[in-house]
């Protein structure tokens, strides 16, 4: 069984791989290259912060899912897998964030 982010997954590569598609928002996203995604993906993410401070719980799980789905748009065009994300967070399991951190700075 599969959630909704692996579908979502599947659905975003498989419009990738069918090429231009003006009906389709994932496509015409993708279109628009990685520099657009990426505002894109920004732009999102600053909505989930503003709601998460000044809004309600409504708009902030509207505004997450709007951030996860253009994230895994920017992962998609990558060629980056969910699996390779849940594989690098199992491997930060169990280890200090701050400690991580400062493994990444050495």
């Amino acid at each position: 069984m599969t959630d909704i982010l692996d579908r979502l997954e599947t659905m975003i590569a498989a419009r990738k791989a069918a090429g231009p598609d003006a009906s389709s928002y994932v496509s015409k996203q993708l279109g628009k290259g990685r520099l657009k995604l990426a505002e894109k993906l920004g732009e999102e993410a600053v909505e989930t912060v503003i709601a998460a401070v000044a809004q309600d719980d409504a708009a902030l799980t509207g505004e997450a899912a709007d951030l996860l789905f253009h994230l895994l748009l920017v992962l998609g065009e990558r060629g980056i897998s969910l699996a390779a994300v849940r594989a690098e967070l199992e491997r930060r399991e169990g280890v200090s964030g701050i400690v991580e951190k400062a493994r990444r700075n050495a």
